[in-house]
């Protein structure tokens, strides 16, 4: 299986989740998602480890699963604290469990080693937190696509002229050259489209008539989450790159969650310094992007299935592929390094390399 481990994966947004049980499936794992009596949310394997029947369809009571085949039960924890007709408790009757963070609204379980759960490595920015800004959880694009090919797919501004032409581009910029940055924590890849036509976003929302000046930053977190940074200003204004923070600003983020090898789950959200509290605003753009998202969605799926016949050449890359390939690397990288565990170096080695 092709996915990194040990990092923080969106499992949804916190009104998701209640008393109810939840499965779900991460990563190719199946697990079982609640509130506990005190708020906290607890993820377990979703598999008793007696006849191995999902515990998702148990019953909750209290802050424990009681098993819907022999009524085996499980704490918060994993600990199996009941099995009826014995009073002893096997050392091997309990499920993993998963530590799980949440923040703005985002739940995030950690699907790897738990020791290594550290929540500053959950993805976060300023803007979050801040005065001035609007956050407004959207929708979860279900897509019939192997994970890797959705998330370069959102550090890749040039497929936006030809996959978005009435939503979030235009002509105006295919042969607009894109920048990329991989020097940084996060793949970036952006461009300008000076003096030309609105798009369609920006002509509904923005109410230009008029040129404009706009761009888009794409910005590519491991394993799988993007931010994109786009606005629209007057042509006349003649904005310099640094000042892009001035007027409208809207950032659509992207937490892309594999559920398994075939399909993923982009949860997407934005954050904008306008229309602040304006329920109205929100539901407009949530249309917006649900048409621009459906677009995405229809290649992605499109390019799958055929990744799926038998190939008779390899496929080729070209310029704008360099975003895309340093991710893939760095993945591939990833998942490499938590296939082995690295001792350090020797105290007293018995091997010395001269080379």
């Amino acid at each position: 299986m092709s996915f990194v481990r040990n990092a923080w994966y969106v499992a949804g947004w916190s009104t998701d989740f209640g008393d109810d049980l939840v499965p779900l499936t991460l990563l190719a794992q199946n697990i079982v998602v609640f509130r506990c009596s005190d708020g906290q949310l607890a993820a377990l394997e979703d598999r008793c480890p007696h006849r191995l029947l999902p515990l998702s369809k148990g019953k909750r009571i209290g802050d424990t699963i009681q098993c819907g085949y022999h009524g085996m039960t499980f704490d918060a924890g994993g600990q199996c604290v009941r099995v009826p007709g014995q009073s002893n408790l096997p050392t091997s009757a309990y499920v993993d469990s998963f530590p799980v963070l949440e923040r703005h609204g985002i739940v995030f379980i950690w699907m790897g080693d738990a020791e290594k759960a550290d929540t500053a490595l959950a993805f976060d920015m300023p803007e979050l937190s801040e005065d001035g800004w609007h956050l407004h959880h959207g929708d979860k694009l279900h897509i019939k696509a192997n994970y890797l090919n959705v998330a370069e797919n959102l550090v890749d501004p040039a497929h936006v002229s030809f996959v978005h032409p009435t939503t979030l581009g235009n002509a105006a910029s295919e042969n607009v050259p894109v920048h990329v940055k991989t020097a940084d924590e996060a793949i970036v890849a952006w461009r300008w489209i000076r003096d030309a036509e609105p798009i369609g976003f920006f002509k509904q929302f923005g109410g230009f008539d008029g040129n404009v000046d706009r761009w888009h930053y794409y910005y590519l977190h491991l394993p799988s989450t993007a931010v994109i940074d786009f606005r629209s200003a007057d042509a006349a204004l003649e904005l310099p790159e640094e000042e892009r923070n001035k007027g409208v600003r809207i950032f659509a983020l992207h937490f892309v969650t594999p559920v398994t090898e075939d399909y993923t789950i982009d949860h997407w959200m934005h954050l904008r310094n306008t229309a602040l509290g304006d329920d109205a605003a929100s539901e407009q753009m949530d249309a917006m992007f649900r048409v621009a998202f459906a677009e995405d969605k229809s290649i992605l799926e499109a390019i799958h299935e055929e990744e799926q016949r038998p190939q008779k050449r390899k496929p080729i890359r070209i310029a704008i592929d360099k975003g895309p390939n340093v991710y893939r690397k760095r993945i591939r990288d990833r998942i490499e390094a938590e296939a082995t565990d690295d001792l350090g170096e020797p105290v007293s080695p018995v091997f010395v390399q001269h080379d």
